[in-house]
C-alpha cells in the first residue's frame, strides 16, 4: 500500500471537508446510507478514500459511528492521482444516485 506524507493528506482532507462537504456526503450515501446526514473524508492512502458519517439517529457528536472506505480503481502513488480518484468516486456516487454530476474544471 501507498502512503501519502501528512502534510499531502492534511491538505487533501482540508480541501474535501472545506471546500468539497456535499460531495463526501453524496460519497457516503451511495457507497454506504441513503440517509447519511453528516459526513467527512478521515484519511487517504494510496488504496482508498475513508470517509465517517452520522446517520438520522445518531447523536450529534456521533460522526465518527459508521465509516466507509472506498477503493481507488487501482492503487495509487501521486497526489494528482488522488484528485482524479476522488473526481471517478463522485461520478460514480452521482450515477448511482441518479444525480448528474457538475462539471470539473
Amino acid at each position: 500500500m501507498s502512503s501519502f506524507a501528512p502534510t499531502i493528506v492534511t491538505a487533501v482532507l482540508a480541501h474535501m471537508n472545506d471546500d468539497h462537504a456535499n460531495d463526501s456526503l453524496l460519497i457516503v450515501r451511495a457507497f454506504a446510507h441513503r440517509d447519511a446526514v453528516r459526513a467527512r473524508m478521515v484519511d487517504v492512502d494510496g488504496e482508498a478514500g475513508h470517509w465517517v458519517y452520522a446517520l438520522p439517529a445518531d447523536e450529534p457528536d456521533d460522526t465518527e459511528k459508521h465509516t466507509l472506505r472506498v477503493p481507488w480503481t487501482a492503487p495509487i502513488s501521486e497526489r494528482a492521482e488522488i484528485r482524479r480518484e476522488i473526481v471517478v468516486l463522485y461520478d460514480r456516487a452521482c450515477a448511482e444516485l441518479g444525480i448528474t454530476p457538475r462539471p470539473h474544471d
